[in-house]
């Protein structure tokens, strides 16, 4: 054997064995328990769409999963864990749009949304919607823009929360168009609701599982939703981008995992998740919660997770928004 070939046949074999290595190491994974991390308290959409899939997972792809609820910080104290966590594909983080807000309007957020994760896949999400009182004058977004300046000042509209996905909605929507109403914070999506149902509150924005119901019993209505396209469930509301281009947001769920897990770990999570999430159970449980599909895998999570991180930076910056 010359050395030339000598060279080539140890360097093969050195190829093969990192590729033996590689699809061991993906067929041993999981070899022990993961631990999913949903930064909130149990009941919520993060916790009931985490342990959905995390059950499906273990019927069709033998995972041993607990779902960890761990709340405080708005989310950052679950998310922190999983940044810290090894990585090895046994700490998992079920993230929602705050991922991306946090570090946005927390100045000392103790992690990057994007360098101290790998995204694993989008899972599913929910469009903003501004809804009103049926007796509120406009029936929709671009009525309420021609109303008088003067007037729209004083108008209220409640979010569940400063610095929540639906309050930076508004405030996207304000650098967009201007439309400059009263913001008022409450604490948490239902009483915002609650008083917009009973009159108290004219206007309020929310994701769409929240506000389908009251809208489905006429005791609210719809001015706009914020997808790219008119809505299926929705389809005689007008979108935000018709009177504000680019103002597209969506409640999302998605995986992901602590920065260096290796990609034949992420890409099975890919993988079995997809498989979950085609199944008609798993379907309809999602389409009862009015959560709509999304691109899948970690490429196209990592694209999405850059925009959102990109926007929520430039709407704190425009508008001043910080929660420290």
């Amino acid at each position: 054997m010359t050395a030339v070939s000598r060279r080539t046949f140890l360097a093969a074999g050195a190829t093969a064995g990192l590729i033996g290595s590689s699809v061991r190491a993906q067929a041993a994974y999981p070899s022990q328990t993961i631990r999913l991390v949903v930064p909130y308290t149990p009941g919520g959409g993060s916790d009931f769409t985490g342990r959905l899939v995390a059950q499906k997972l273990q019927e069709i792809g033998g995972y041993n999963l607990i779902v960890d609820n761990r709340p405080g910080a708005a989310g950052m104290l679950g998310t922190e864990l999983v940044a810290r966590a090894p990585a090895d594909g046994y700490t998992l983080l079920y993230a929602d749009v705050a991922h991306g807000i946090n570090p946005a309007v927390y100045s000392k957020a103790r992690y990057d949304p994007v360098k101290n994760f790998v995204p694993i896949t989008l899972v599913g999400a929910s469009p903003q919607v501004l809804v009103a009182n049926p007796s509120f004058p406009a029936n929709s977004l671009k009525e309420l823009l021609a109303m008088p300046r003067d007037q729209l000042q004083k108008i209220p509209v409640g979010t569940p929360g400063q610095g929540s996905g639906p309050h930076l909605t508004y405030e996207l929507l304000r650098t967009k168009v201007g439309l400059d109403l009263v913001h008022v914070p409450y604490k948490g999506g239902a009483p915002a609701l609650a008083d917009a149902i009973n009159g108290q509150i004219p206007l309020v924005m929310n994701a769409m599982p929240p506000v389908m119901p009251h809208l489905q019993s006429g005791k609210l209505k719809a001015l706009a939703i914020a997808t790219a396209e008119r809505h299926p469930r929705l389809p005689d509301v007008q979108t935000y981008a018709e009177s504000a281009p680019g103002v597209v947001v969506y409640n999302w769920y998605g995986f992901l995992a602590p920065a260096g897990t290796p990609p034949e770990v992420t890409n099975k999570l890919a993988a079995d998740i997809a498989r979950v999430l085609v199944l008609p159970d798993v379907k309809e449980k999602f389409d009862a919660a009015f959560l709509d599909p999304m691109p899948q895998g970690s490429a196209e999570m990592a694209r999405f997770l850059d925009g959102e991180v990109r926007q929520w930076k430039t709407v704190a910056a425009e508008t001043g928004v910080s929660l420290d």
